[in-house]
């Protein structure tokens, strides 16, 4: 049964495909050869000239950037040098961005309330190398707490004070 439909098809294709003579009673047109259109091309875009160069399509090389994948530590950010290697440079704190609140600043040991560990990290990268930025750490999350002074009468107990100290830490581990 499907050899015939097979058959049958083919033979409606072949009927399709083949020349139709005209029929005395038609008249045949010939249009001026000067008009003629190229074969499948559509006059919109003939008249457009969108055929007129082969067009190729040309990928865009995007350069990887080395920085993608290289990571620097707190404080620095990656920056790409003429040789196009990827290099860690100190952040400048004014690039860092804007804090929302109270809960971002952090305290460092040098007292000082940083706006956000970004900004205390950049700073600590700025002083790299120096022995304030040597003893720079970050010392608790949250705004510096105020330490007072001290005064004359604490600074000249601070010696006894820390001989009974150092007694008792001695005593303790003796005694273990």
């Amino acid at each position: 049964m499907r050899a015939w439909i097979f058959f049958l098809l083919c033979l409606a294709g072949k009927a399709l495909a083949a020349p139709q003579e005209a029929l005395p009673d038609e008249t045949e047109v010939i249009e001026d050869p000067t008009t003629e259109e190229p074969v499948g091309a559509n006059p919109v875009q003939v008249e457009v000239g969108e055929f007129e160069e082969p067009t190729e399509d040309v990928e865009e090389i995007v350069a990887e950037n080395p920085c993608q994948n290289h990571h620097c530590k707190h404080g620095k950010v990656c920056e790409v040098d003429d040789n196009n290697s990827p290099m860690c440079v100190c952040q400048d704190p004014s690039s860092c961005p804007a804090t929302a609140g109270v809960f971002e600043k952090v305290c460092g040991t040098d007292n000082k309330t940083y706006d956000s560990s970004c900004h205390f990290f950049a700073t600590k990268c700025t002083l790299e190398g120096t022995k304030k930025g040597h003893k720079l750490h970050l010392d608790y999350i949250g705004p510096c707490k105020f330490i007072p002074a001290c005064l004359d009468t604490e600074l000249t107990e601070f010696p006894l004070r820390m001989r009974d100290w150092l007694k008792n830490v001695l005593i303790t581990l003796y005694e273990r």
